[in-house]
């Protein structure tokens, strides 16, 4: 499969500070890679080291095989889109769309021609006569999205882009450019703080922390096989024990297992004895904070059930399968 992008021990430090320190990335083409991690983290650093906002102190970075330190923004095959959507409110948004094009060089006709075709790909068709200032957040987002797009990109960075939206707008925008980036073929590389972004979109995710990439899978693999105790807590929920309370692996103090709540299940005799601290209704789930020979746990179960109350004694177990022993801490 063609690599579209390539981190070969990149680093970029300012001063004193190592935004990234030597790390290696292969992002494949077509795919929807995301990049998730604190603020900090080094993500966005990576992103612009791609865009070609920043330049490498060490290292080497290639975009479809091409060389890129050194090439300006303008001639690499990629384009960002921006979590403040950056759009110029004093042209209309056919203007705005087209405005790369413009800037290649582009005649009127066909630049407006194609950013009417990308405003249609966002689902904003007749959008094109109106100003940024008359549009929701939503329908801006969608108009950055198509600036992008009408330039036709082998690589797509979307930098938290869905940040400023709300929740059920959000959650919809997620949906949406996942079948985009289906339907183009076209490589995503998403940053976002946000786990939930990262797990529902992403075909692999990479973790930062500190400048280091800790761990890259499959949405599937970063949650459900955590190889560290930063990315078991940092991705969705989880039970951060040690392995011997688990009942797997050693019982050293530094060797942690991670067993995330929706595998701690109430059972009516067997397992363990454990007491409930704390009941939170989420919905349709509900989470019940549990504790067991002096460890806290939390545990999900629907909200349809029948559900003990704070100060109960239930009986907890889980499979040792979901159980997952993660790195020795140092």
């Amino acid at each position: 499969m063609t690599t579209a992008v390539l981190f070969s021990k990149v680093s970029r430090h300012f001063g004193q500070v190592r935004a990234i320190d030597g790390i290696d990335l292969k992002i494949r083409e077509g795919e929807f890679f995301a990049m998730l991690g604190p603020s900090g983290s080094g993500k966005t650093t990576c992103l612009r080291l791609i865009a070609g906002f920043e330049q490498p102190t060490a290292g080497h970075i290639e975009i479809f095989g091409a060389t890129a330190e050194g090439t300006p923004p303008y001639r690499r095959s990629v384009n960002t889109v921006f979590q403040d959507y950056a759009l110029f409110p004093h042209l209309t948004v056919a203007h705005n769309v087209a405005y790369g094009l413009m800037i290649k060089g582009v005649g009127k006709t066909e630049r407006l021609a194609s950013a009417e075709d990308a405003l249609e790909l966002v689902k904003l068709p007749g959008y094109g006569a109106r100003r940024p200032g008359e549009l929701s957040g939503g329908q801006r987002q969608r108009v950055a999205l198509a600036r992008a797009l009408v330039n036709k990109p082998k690589v797509l960075l979307l930098d938290e882009p869905l940040g400023a939206l709300d929740l059920k707008l959000r959650e919809q925008m997620q949906e949406e450019l996942k079948l985009l980036q289906k339907s183009l073929g076209i490589t995503f590389v998403f940053v976002t703080h946000d786990q939930g972004e990262a797990l529902s979109m992403a075909d692999r995710v990479a973790v930062f922390n500190d400048g280091q990439i800790i761990q890259t899978g499959t949405p599937e693999d970063i949650y459900q096989r955590p190889n560290t105790r930063f990315v078991a807590d940092f991705v969705g929920s989880s039970n951060v024990v040690p392995a011997g309370f688990a009942g797997k692996g050693q019982s050293e103090e530094r060797e942690w297992a991670s067993l995330r709540p929706e595998a701690v299940r109430l059972v009516a005799s067997g397992g363990r004895e454990a007491k409930v601290v704390s009941r939170n209704y989420l919905g349709g789930l509900t989470r019940l904070g549990l504790e067991l020979d002096g460890v806290r746990l939390s545990a999900v179960a629907p909200s349809t059930e029948a559900l003990p109350n704070e100060g109960d004694t239930v009986r907890v177990d889980w499979s040792l399968e979901d159980v997952q022993i993660m790195a020795a801490e140092t």
